[in-house]
């Protein structure tokens, strides 16, 4: 199957990253005030504060009376989502901040919107080495941790309509996908190494609704050079504990 790697530019601007991770949140979970957006991104507050000044002059946020901020006209044709994602977001991100603390790698939620995914929550582990938060970023389905194991919960039928081809932007190898679906079936959890990006693997394991329905994956992300085949039953095992605390909580 074909890779498609995704690589950071070789000059990043972190005023810009900055301001593109912060329209995200807002689009995701509505309501942030400055001091919260300082604390997410890592900044002094009076960087918050004048990146999402910015934003409101652009229209990608506005101030409501209570100060805080939300998505403005730009970012709202995802906002019928928003609740659901909300409440899934904030749902996970303590078991996401208790993985990373644990691995020291970083971990994230992701969901499937049709033939694409959305990384809604990130939270990065410690060491100098690690992944970078990839929240609000978009990616194929087929290429990533979470996809693969959203896909794998298709019927035929479901898979065929997702990647029609007057849809789906990147059509995949279908046969060869249906087969690497089946063996992630059979197992539960997805190894992606190098898959959506040079250097990184990743290991992930399905979030689940109270009808049993995958509604999101779980994945913990590293560096390739730390990733260590023989770890891989206790990853495994942590990640599906963390899925069914998170499950719990959702029910």
């Amino acid at each position: 199957m074909e890779k498609a790697f995704r690589t950071p530019p070789p000059y990043a601007i972190a005023s810009v990253d900055h301001a593109l991770r912060a329209a995200a949140m807002l689009q995701l979970e509505g309501g942030l005030t400055v001091s919260q957006m300082a604390e997410r991104l890592g900044v002094a507050r009076s960087t918050a504060h004048r990146l999402l000044a910015m934003l409101v002059y652009r229209d990608f946020a506005v101030q409501d009376d209570d100060r805080t901020y939300r998505a403005g006209p730009v970012l709202e044709l995802a906002v019928h989502s928003q609740s659901r994602v909300s409440a899934l977001r904030a749902a996970a991100l303590p078991h996401l901040r208790r993985l990373a603390d644990l691995l020291d790698e970083t971990a994230s939620l992701t969901i499937r919107t049709g033939d694409t995914v959305r990384f809604v929550a990130s939270v990065e582990g410690a060491q100098s080495l690690r992944v970078t938060s990839r929240e609000g970023m978009v990616f194929p389905a087929h290429h990533t941790t979470a996809g693969l194991l959203l896909l794998a919960e298709l019927t035929p039928a479901e898979l065929d309509d997702v990647y029609a081809v007057e849809r789906s932007a990147e059509r995949p190898d279908l046969p060869a996908l249906r087969a690497e679906l089946a063996r992630i079936r059979r197992g539960g959890f997805v190894v992606n190494k190098e898959r959506s990006e040079r250097g990184l693997t990743a290991v992930g394991v399905p979030v689940r609704d109270p009808a049993g329905a995958a509604v999101a994956g779980l994945a913990v992300s590293m560096p390739s050079v730390r990733y260590d085949r023989h770890r891989l039953p206790a990853l495994v095992s942590t990640l599906r504990s963390a899925a069914h605390e998170l499950e719990a909580d959702l029910a």
